[in-house]
């Protein structure tokens, strides 16, 4: 774990969910003494919904933490308990669902918890349903394109969060879900777009830059722009020193403001900057950290030597040095929408 902690793909997709849904719930209307009451079974659909979640990641977190001790819930009773609460809501979907099957929302949403209990090929179902239903809807084209991203087509996931930002330019997950799609497969984009692996790499950064101004506080973007730079060569070092930068001023605690220390490092390292290398180590203290520490301190003193003794020093000697799949965006980290996007 490089930069600690960017975030559990779960977690994400649960606060999108719940930004957009408070971003969409109605404004309540003065004097009206008559709501909907099919607007008023969705919404306590969607309390069912939010509820089961913290239940289960509560169970879950109590479980990691009674194994510390020596004792937890047995495995089987545990998968149990959680398939029972999310068979509960499972049934209040279907059941809305079926007294109310035009309903986009609601299609929107269930393939948003389908998608959470790893149940993938029916989330697509609804989310398709919801598409169908509500072209207009920017969430159901982002769902589906993250799901393309995953399974393929690729061309097809390209095709819908361009569809999902030109229906809101102003969501920046959208943006961002593009920008880390476009760097991560950049034949394809390079295809798609018809542009050069360059203009590939300029598309993502400015993809990135675009959802950073949007949303300038999250750490997880931040950081997911700063580390694109790892696959440029030549790397620009002012250029990611100064991402980096940025996304230690958003860290949300020391943690992650020491896991950017070490990138930090890292870049400075690789360009010939080792005092100011040197310097970001040793800013670390948590033992989280400390076999990356060992690691980079190692890699200084071998560049060190070598530098001293007249040899050039090769950048792409060390990027593998602290490996991780947090180096570069990752496709686990997509943001989903459940509600549609105004």
């Amino acid at each position: 774990m490089a930069v600690a902690v960017l975030g559990e793909s779960s977690s994400l997709t649960r606060a999108a969910q719940a930004k957009e849904r408070q971003k969409n719930s109605p404004a309540p209307v003065a004097g009206a003494t008559n709501p909907d009451p099919v607007d008023q079974e969705y919404e306590k659909l969607l309390e069912l919904d939010d509820a089961a979640q913290e239940d289960v990641d509560k169970w879950i977190r109590d479980a990691k933490a009674f194994e510390v001790k020596g004792s937890s819930l047995p495995e089987a009773m545990l998968k149990s308990k959680i398939e029972q609460r999310f068979g509960e809501v499972k049934k209040s979907y279907e059941t809305f669902l079926q007294l109310h099957p035009k309903h986009a929302k609601a299609r929107l949403a269930y393939g948003s918890f389908l998608n959470d209990i790893q149940d993938d090929g029916a989330a697509v179902t609804h989310w398709e349903k919801a598409r169908e239903l509500d072209p207009s809807n920017p969430a159901a084209w982002n769902n589906l394109a993250n799901h393309y991203g995953h399974r393929g087509p690729i061309k097809k996931a390209f095709e819908y969060y361009d569809k999902a930002i030109e229906l809101n330019p102003k969501e920046a997950v959208y943006l961002q879900n593009l920008a880390t799609t476009v760097y991560l497969f950049r034949d394809d984009a390079m295809g798609h777009y018809h542009i050069t692996e360059d203009q590939v790499f300029a598309k993502a950064l400015d993809l990135y830059r675009q959802a950073l101004k949007l949303d300038p506080k999250n750490f997880p973007l931040a950081t997911d722009l700063a580390q694109s730079y790892y696959g440029i060569k030549p790397l620009r070092t002012k250029e990611a020193l100064e991402a980096w930068e940025y996304a230690a001023k958003v860290a949300n605690d020391n943690i992650e403001r020491e896991g950017v220390y070490l990138h930090m490092a890292r870049v400075e390292l690789n360009s010939g900057m080792f005092d100011a290398a040197r310097q970001h180590i040793n800013i670390v203290t948590n033992q989280m950290y400390d076999v990356l520490k060992g690691r980079l301190t190692r890699n200084l003193a071998e560049k060190e030597s070598k530098a001293k003794k007249g040899d050039s020093p090769e950048a792409g000697n060390t990027l593998g040095t602290l490996s991780s799949d947090a180096f570069k965006p990752s496709t686990s980290g997509l943001g989903t929408r459940r509600d549609p996007a105004k």
